[in-house]
């Protein structure tokens, strides 16, 4: 007898497999969310930390015998003939304001000593220290404090690694939870159909061939609620990419159309998963029951 072109030897548990499938599409579903997650936080932080190093701000303390404006213009034009800065600019006092508002608003702008300021874009490629515009300024007279934006760009990265890491843990986790899924049912449906596997026995049927129904089963059962799972997320991703334009949605979890592309993988890893797991258990009970014969 070749049980694999008899998938009818098996009774259908139809309220079971429903159950199981709507199991395993919702951890998939979960699983490629926290994927996508992963792969934007990362894509964010990259971002950030790459404009925070391309950029400096100075902070520049006229002498006595010069104004805010005269000292910025000063130190913009000493920054901006340094190797590794492509240019710098003396920020406004408007634009400082402006800055500024949303921390102490409308009403205390009048009365702050508002900093006078140096924006500074540097090459990306090489370049300037913090230490070599430091030198510069000083050599040129002006006293003034260059911001690198380490500390920033530091905690830009430690924050993303956390939640790049806690992602791929929830990807993890929800993996474990449907192999486990699939195990349980796999044993249930042994226990369930034991006269059919009595029967098949009887006739001849190796464990491994039986086992093959179950693997074969479960397998595709998985793959299809798998896929379900997939295309709710990939839909959810896209709604994210699409509604927000060029930056998605929110710049703080940039989801990229290439992001798509990792819940192509849920079906088959599902698929895989749930017919590795169906073989290891039904080998595992079947080779039980004869034991306790």
């Amino acid at each position: 007898m070749k049980l694999s072109s008899r998938p009818d030897l098996l009774s259908r548990d139809a309220a079971g497999e429903t159950w199981l499938a709507a199991v395993i599409a919702a951890l998939c579903f979960i699983a490629c969310l926290a994927a996508i997650g992963a792969a934007a936080g990362e894509r964010a932080a990259h971002g950030w930390a790459g404009r925070l190093r391309a950029e400096a701000t100075v902070q520049v303390r006229p002498r006595v015998d010069e104004t805010g404006a005269a000292a910025a213009g000063r130190a913009a034009e000493t920054l901006a003939g340094l190797d590794g800065v492509e240019e710098a600019e003396a920020m406004d006092r408007a634009t400082a304001e402006r800055l500024l508002r949303p921390w102490v608003g409308e009403a205390a702008l009048a009365d702050l000593p508002v900093p006078h300021l140096v924006t500074v874009r540097l090459d990306r490629d090489a370049p300037a220290s913090a230490v070599v515009m430091s030198r510069a300024l000083a050599e040129a007279g002006l006293d003034a404090t260059v911001d690198d934006h380490r500390l920033w760009r530091g905690e830009v990265e430690r924050s993303a690694a956390v939640l790049s890491a806690l992602a791929l843990a929830v990807f993890g986790l929800t993996a474990l939870a449907a192999a486990a899924a699939v195990v349980y049912a796999t044993r249930a449906g042994l226990q369930a159909q034991r006269q059919a596997v009595e029967t098949l026995s009887l006739s001849g049927a190796t464990d491994g061939a039986i086992a093959r129904l179950f693997m074969r089963r479960y397998g595709l059962l998985a793959s299809g609620a798998g896929a379900v799972g997939a295309l709710a997320a990939a839909g959810v991703a896209g709604l994210l990419r699409g509604v927000g334009g060029e930056g998605g949605l929110t710049a703080a979890l940039p989801v990229a159309w290439s992001d798509l592309a990792l819940v192509v993988m849920c079906p088959l890893l599902s698929g895989a998963v749930a017919a590795a797991a169906a073989w290891i258990g039904g080998l595992t009970v079947l080779g039980g029951r004869r034991a306790e014969r």
